[in-house]
């Protein structure tokens, strides 16, 4: 890689012409050019001599003299050489460039190029030669297969870069939840090896998953890919029972699915409090029952899985109904299923009808008993005028022992009208038909209820034959009854 042209110029005008810096791959060639720019009148070159500078030390590499020739130094003779020939009869060397073949790390150093010219004297310049050296890069497992552990993290892959000048940089690309570790090691030669450790909770759901390491080198990238082979206990799961295995149902079975790695070898079945079946079949993994479902048929099954590293077990509780839990999904029931079921919807409706009949028979009875307004014969009226003050009511005539009622009906009973002719009893009274006493309306009250009043409120005149006691209840239609007549 040529970065730029360096002219070394003298007073007389000879110049050595070299390129700052060079680079090569360790075991690549590489060309060190070196021009020489004469003056005129030309002087006369009588040798070119190359030279290592590594450390303040100079180490000659190649001379070129037209008298001797051309001689290559060790440890450079078999590796270094000049690229136009160098002949005693017709010598040339205004173009001394020399190839490096082979290139070691060792031949990283800076490069003199020097004539000797007479009569102007020694001119020189020089280049830096950089050695690179490509890593060799891989990714290995830490083992073929790798043991699943509960919680111990472990090294799972390992990604090296070795011997590389400069460094690589090392990524991770993965879905795995892991965490890479890093390491950087210098080697005597001055190249360097990375290394970088992948580390995780081995698991069943890191089995299978891809892992790759990328390195990138300068421009270069390298990548490499890895499947993890993670190896675990079967992870067991009892599959068949739905939940609807009824009387008489036919063709069922259970299946005993296991994830493992490696694949299980051996199967066993059981029943916990008790032995399986007479009418069961075992197949490997399946456990088959021949004939239709009976109660025998119920309990909790335990299927055992085994492989190399180790055994798991899994459950399921079988319950055998008398009908299908799903009609409508389900197998049909039998003729004798049918039946038995309608006698006990049968049943269910007839209880169902007596309750709600005794339900409607209560309210009735009791929407009857608050209406009832028993004998009227019984009830007693209360008179007044409803705006008299307490004390202060006008003089009434005696109230009639009977008063006489037309025809029960369902309308609210009235007394006949008091003016009438002959009174209550047929003897006729002096009575004044317009006589304000006789307007104003009678009125029915509980006699606890008029105790609280004040002036304003309604007050009674009522004869104290008529006093209502305390087994009286009042009426809505303004009557009293016994509280026993009320609960009849």
């Amino acid at each position: 890689m040529v970065a730029c042209l360096v002219l070394c110029t003298v007073g007389t005008g000879q110049s050595v012409q070299m390129d700052m810096v060079k680079s090569g791959f360790v075991g690549s060639t590489v060309e060190l050019r070196c021009l020489f720019i004469n003056s005129k009148p030309p002087v006369k070159i009588s040798q070119v001599t190359w030279q290592k500078f590594y450390n303040g030390t100079k180490q000659n590499v190649a001379i070129a003299n037209p008298a001797l020739g051309v001689s290559v130094l060790p440890p450079f003779k078999d590796r270094v050489s000049f690229k136009h020939p160098v002949r005693q009869t017709t010598p040339s060397l205004e173009d001394t460039t020399i190839i490096f073949n082979g290139l070691l790390l060792s031949d990283e150093a800076a490069y003199i190029c020097e004539y000797t010219t007479f009569p102007a004297g020694n001119r020189e310049n020089m280049v830096n030669l950089t050695v690179y050296a490509r890593p060799q890069s891989q990714m290995t497992l830490t083992m073929p297969t790798i043991i699943a552990q509960k919680h111990d993290k472990m090294r799972v892959a390992t990604c090296l870069s070795a011997n590389g000048k400069p460094p690589s940089d090392i990524k991770w690309e993965t879905q795995l939840k892991g965490e890479p570790t890093f390491q950087e090691s210098r080697n005597p030669n001055g190249t360097v090896t990375v290394r970088s450790d992948y580390i995780l909770v081995p698991s069943r759901e890191t089995h299978g998953q891809k892992l790759t390491c990328v390195v990138t080198y300068q421009t270069e990238r390298f990548a490499d890919t890895v499947m993890l082979n993670v190896q675990y206990e079967p992870d067991v799961k009892i599959k068949g029972f739905d939940g609807n295995w009824y009387l008489n149902r036919q063709d069922v079975k259970l299946t005993c699915e296991a994830d493992a790695n490696p694949a299980v070898t051996v199967y066993q079945w059981k029943l916990l409090n008790g032995s399986l079946p007479k009418n069961v079949e075992i197949r490997n993994n399946t456990l088959i029952f021949r004939g239709p479902v009976t109660h025998e048929l119920g309990g909790t099954y335990v299927c055992d899985a085994t492989n190399s590293i180790g055994t798991r077990s899994g459950l399921v509780e079988v319950n055998v109904t008398e009908f299908p839990i799903h009609p409508s999904t389900g197998p049909k029931m039998s003729q004798e299923q049918q039946s038995s079921g309608a006698a006990i919807w049968g049943a269910v409706g007839g209880v169902a009808l007596l309750v709600g009949g005794a339900v409607l028979l209560f309210f009735f009875l009791r929407r009857r008993q608050r209406t009832f307004k028993g004998d009227y014969s019984t009830k007693k009226h209360v008179f007044g005028n409803g705006y008299s003050k307490a004390g202060g009511l006008p003089a009434h005539p005696p109230m009639p022992k009977n008063l006489q009622y037309p025809d029960d009906s369902d309308d609210e009973k009235k007394p006949t009208q008091i003016g009438a002719p002959g009174g209550f009893d047929g003897v006729e009274r002096d009575f004044d038909g317009n006589s304000e006493d006789l307007k104003r309306p009678y009125f029915t009250v509980d006699e606890g209820e008029s105790r609280d009043y004040d002036e304003r409120t309604l007050a009674f005149q009522y004869d104290p034959e008529s006093e209502i006691n305390d087994d009286m209840v009042s009426q809505t239609d303004g009557s009293v009854i016994s509280k026993k007549e009320w609960y009849v």
